[in-house]
């Protein structure tokens, strides 16, 4: 029987791209933005490219259309692309800012999504002013600058929006056009305020630290410390120098970036941070290892099927999925990816586009990243994070999205598709609790959350009166998590490892067997293995719900079942899951020890330093 290849490019407009070369990157620039020409209005200011809906309405989801694009396309043309077509986004840009025309975006008010849109009209102006500015009339001009100062004094939200103001204001500098600069100080203030340490930042309240980090602070913070003159700015210039080496963990070897937090559907925006560095100049790691990230990166995405029939960006993260996105996220949001492209901006003899490409650096240990709360291993192909648990109660599926105890580059993570579907659920990366056998609950917070060495340590509680202490560190090449229980009812449990492509066609190996699960495919083996718990676990691969993974449409997930009596109990386990199954057939023949829980409640006393940014508490 024959097997059906669907054409090359097909669902991904970068498929033939080597992604090696500064030609390579803008050619993959082209093929992105080439699919959405049909979708602009007459107009020109309106870019509709879905029927699904976001919690705006639906003019600044056109708005969105519009404007996400510039992020690559103003770079392209600062570096000599002549091959865009400035025209109908001059025209856009004038019809969208001009009240009496059909295409107005409307008025922009607080926290409005409007706000978010305009920091790329602001690097516009900047990097491109010739091609959307000049070509317009006095009236238009006028239109245009009434349209940002009238922006600029609304609520934006307390996070990384502190940045757009400032990159609002990155264009009007440029046009002439003067503003009262107290409200961007004051952001400048509260920016700071921001401010973590080591590269750190925090994106709002409670303190979320995930990928916003590196494709939002500091992408926009070293493109005003490029761009604009202003002495403060040279800070930014210092937390990118002080962040480089804890955020090239978060990619593995292959390019696959940490899958971790919200807004997944930006795909390759994590980027940002290699191209922003370049685009500053900024050699805080050695040229040609920060062009190794980023290029890696790109490749990696060559081989996903992220666009829909027509080339358009899906929502979703490697394949189309609307389970997945936030409540902010249309049918235009996922075009932030093309922040990727700053690079662009500069020449082909730049030392970053001129140094060799260099592989990626041997990461022979775990490294503790105490801001995010992480240990972070780099196995072959992967990028692993253990997690003390985020608290994000706003998201959708906060709790898979921030509070799971491992996080993959590889094998990403996945959401819960039914809540009434105890014994159907994924788990990978957690731990659920059943008191019906049909409601589940994982963590969702932490009262207590601490890191020692490279151990992490939380106290939570998936019901108000069962309690939870969790121990996690690596014995390299497994992960250990230690739970001690304390319920007054028993309880149903389920434990997952990480979560493994399964193939239409192909019979993956399946072991599961009293303390232990397997789930072997051609490329991957995931295991979860009991360590001597003192209740009785049964292993079972289990066939998850289908697009509950962000990574793999279908997936298999080793998972340990058990009852646990009233009182206190004690569950053990080791994790392992990598692209070579002989390395991990061979790594469990050799499982780590039975861990010491007094120890580790002593390492935790002796040496235990709070994560705040992981309890969301009072004081954070």
């Amino acid at each position: 029987m024959s097997v059906f290849t669907p054409p090359a490019g097909l669902f991904n407009p970068l498929a033939d791209n080597p992604c090696r070369t500064r030609e390579d990157v803008e050619k993959a620039l082209q093929a992105l933005v080439r699919p959405l020409d049909p979708f602009r209005s007459p107009g020109g200011a309106r870019v509709r490219l879905g029927a699904s809906a976001a919690h705006f309405d639906l003019t600044a989801a056109d708005f969105e259309g519009f404007a996400r694009p510039l992020w690559g396309l103003a770079p392209a043309a600062a570096g000599g692309a002549t091959w865009i077509d400035w025209e109908p986004v001059a025209r856009g840009l004038a019809a969208g800012t001009d009240p009496e025309h059909p295409e107005y975006w409307g008025p922009v008010g607080d926290k409005d999504q409007r706000l978010v849109e305009l920091a790329a009209i602001g690097l516009t102006l900047r990097l491109a002013g010739e091609h959307v500015w000049q070509p317009l009339s006095d009236k238009q001009k006028r239109n245009v600058a009434d349209y940002l100062l009238a922006a600029r004094p609304k609520e934006y939200a307390d996070n990384n929006w502190k940045f757009f103001r400032l990159m609002v204001d990155l264009g009007l500098k440029v046009v002439g056009v003067p503003f009262d600069p107290e409200p961007s100080n004051r952001f400048r203030e509260e920016i700071d305020a921001l401010y973590l340490g080591d590269g750190w930042y925090r994106d709002g309240s409670p303190r979320h630290v995930d990928h916003y980090i590196p494709f939002a602070f500091h992408f926009y913070g070293l493109i005003l410390a490029t761009l604009d003159d202003d002495p403060r700015n040279e800070r930014f210039r210092e937390r990118a120098r002080a962040f480089a080496a804890d955020i090239s963990r978060w990619y593995a070897d292959d390019g696959a970036a940490l899958v971790f937090g919200r807004s997944m559907t930006y795909r390759f925006a994590t980027g940002g941070i290699w191209g922003a560095m370049a685009f500053a100049s900024e050699e805080a790691l050695p040229w040609g290892v920060i062009k190794g990230y980023y290029l890696r990166l790109l490749r990696w995405w060559t081989r996903r099927p992220i666009a829909d029939r027509d080339g358009v960006l899906s929502i979703g993260y490697t394949y189309p999925n609307l389970l997945m996105s936030e409540n902010y996220n249309s049918a235009g949001s996922p075009y932030w990816a093309l922040k990727a492209f700053l690079p662009l901006a500069l020449s082909a003899d730049h030392p970053f586009w001129s140094a060799e490409e260099l592989p990626c650096p041997t990461r022979s240990t775990p490294r503790a990243l105490r801001h995010p709360g992480m240990v972070v291993s780099n196995p072959p192909g992967d990028s692993i994070a253990l997690s003390s648990g985020q608290q994000n109660l706003t998201m959708r599926f906060g709790a898979e999205k921030y509070a799971k105890f491992a996080y993959s580059a590889r094998y990403g993570f996945s959401v819960e598709s039914d809540e009434r579907r105890f014994f159907d659920a994924v788990f990978d990366g957690a731990i659920g609790f059943s008191d019906d056998g049909r409601h589940g609950r994982t963590r969702e917070t932490n009262e207590i959350a601490l890191i020692a060495d490279d151990t992490l340590y939380a106290l939570w509680h998936p019901f108000p009166d069962v309690e939870v202490e969790s121990w996690v560190y690596w014995a390299e090449p497994f992960h250990v998590r230690v739970h001690r229980v304390r319920t007054p009812r028993p309880l149903h449990t389920i434990e997952g490892g990480f979560a493994v492509a399964r193939e239409d066609g192909i019979v993956p190996i399946l072991d599961q067997e009293s303390g232990r699960a397997l789930a072997e495919t051609r490329t991957d083996l995931s295991a979860i293995v009991d360590l001597g718990s003192t209740v009785k676990r049964t292993g079972r691969a289990h066939r998850a719900p289908p697009n509950t993974n962000l990574i793999a449409a279908k997936t298999i997930v080793p998972q340990l079942l058990g009852q646990i009596p009233a009182g206190e109990s004690l569950l053990v386990c080791a994790v392992i899951a990598q692209g070579n199954p002989t390395t991990v057939r061979d790594a469990l023949r050799n499982l780590p020890p039975n861990p010491d829980v007094a120890a580790l409640k002593h390492l935790m006393a002796e040496s235990g330093v709070s994560v705040t940014a992981m309890t969301g508490a009072a004081d954070c």
